[in-house]
């Protein structure tokens, strides 16, 4: 069963950009409502834990590395069917096969440098949210 709220950041690429307005008026515009919003960063290993899922990989140093490069925007983000939704928003992870009007096909340069992270279950939408936010940080 869907829920109604997702996980996203801004990454740094993006943020180093200028994109951070751009992405958060795309956002808004798309009828989410912004229920948690942290300027911040990830340390080496804070970066390494959001991403154990990918441990092993050929492109988890590369991951962790660009991930605690720079400062990210993290939200969380409310709308009926969020996590599905917020997807079709962000577009493919591949900027040249994102559709056109995605906030990738607009802001991402590379896979690697992709502008934004989002969610991509309602559990995992869930446990990231918690990860970047205390209860207190999160408003309904």
């Amino acid at each position: 069963m869907a829920t109604n709220r997702t996980f996203t950041m801004i990454k740094p690429d993006a943020v180093r950009n200028g994109h951070i307005g751009a992405i958060l008026a795309q956002i808004n515009e798309a009828g989410f409502r912004i229920v948690a919003l942290k300027y911040t960063s990830l340390s080496t290993q804070k970066a390494g834990e959001f991403y154990a899922v990918h441990e092993g990989r050929p492109f988890y140093d590369e991951l962790v590395s660009f991930m605690s490069s720079g400062p990210i925007v993290a939200a969380i983000l409310e709308k009926d069917n969020a996590v599905t939704d917020f997807r079709k928003l962000i577009g493919a992870t591949n900027p040249k096969e994102a559709e056109a009007g995605t906030i990738r096909a607009k802001y991402a340069s590379s896979i690697g440098e992709n502008a934004v992270h989002g969610s991509d279950s309602d559990d995992n939408a869930a446990i990231e949210g918690q990860f970047h936010f205390a209860g207190t940080e999160v408003f309904a």
